[in-house]
């Protein structure tokens, strides 16, 4: 591999409030997972978003959610598969009229939080999401963890499925993420998470909180923007990826 998309969770503020430093890591990453209303973000927020990834040359994913602004999108919900395609489809299209807007378009689709988990192994609410991409469009990657439901149906139904690995959260020994109220969820320290990244992207593997190693074939990395010292260690992940004589790159044509 000579190069590697880094991703970060972008627009996740709402009103007022806001989370993450958006300016700071678009001019770090090379594609951006914005929130599109139903966990984060309101239309200001979402304009602000895709305007600045256009400036900075970054592809726009759209970051689709349980309706769930209250739990920020990490409660599982169990919905109608119906209701549920139709939901991420209200989602791609707010964020793709900004896009729009911006001059660019929605590059891909990334689901979030609790359904994100959920796709990984729930056939139904991972059909429910591949289902929304195809009507919508069938030329949009989808990306998730590998060996997911979501991936494989994703392929199966001729989209693009791309595998992407968390540099700084923690894998169960299954290849799962390790829920959030759970030890070792998070990994905090900068120099591991830089050299999860490069193990990733280099050998296609990562160490469980086990210790054990896990084949881990990514062709996009994430750097959570709420992380504490997101920008930070946004920074050091693409330095470390460049030392290894990387290039960054979105996935996403």
């Amino acid at each position: 591999m000579t190069s590697i998309d880094l991703n970060s969770d972008l627009g996740e503020g709402f009103g007022v409030w806001r989370l993450g430093d958006d300016a700071a890591l678009l001019g770090i990453v090379s594609s951006a997972n914005a929130a599109c209303g139903f966990h984060a973000a309101d239309p200001p927020i979402m304009r602000a978003v895709t305007a600045g990834a256009a400036d900075a040359g970054v592809a726009v994913g759209a970051q689709v959610s349980y309706r769930d602004l209250a739990g920020f999108g990490r409660r599982r919900m169990d919905i109608a598969a119906d209701e549920l395609t139709d939901d991420v489809l209200y989602q791609i299209g707010a964020l793709d009229a900004f896009c729009r807007v911006a001059g660019d378009r929605v590059r891909y689709v990334k689901p979030h939080g609790a359904l994100y988990n959920t796709t990984v192994a729930d056939e139904a609410q991972a059909g429910a999401v591949v289902r929304a991409v195809l009507e919508y469009d069938a030329t949009l990657p989808l990306l998730g963890l590998p060996g997911s439901a979501l991936l494989r149906q994703a392929e199966a139904a001729g989209l693009t499925g791309v595998p992407e690995g968390f540099v700084d959260r923690g894998y169960t020994p299954a290849g799962h993420l390790v829920p959030r109220n759970q030890p070792g969820a998070l990994v905090t320290d900068e120099d591991a998470v830089v050299e999860r990244a490069v193990r990733m992207a280099v050998h296609g593997t990562v160490v469980a909180v086990d210790g054990s190693e896990l084949p881990m074939p990514v062709r996009s990395l994430c750097v959570h923007g709420d992380t504490p010292g997101a920008v930070a260690l946004a920074r050091r992940v693409r330095a470390g990826l460049e030392e290894a004589g990387l290039t960054l790159a979105s996935f996403a044509p």
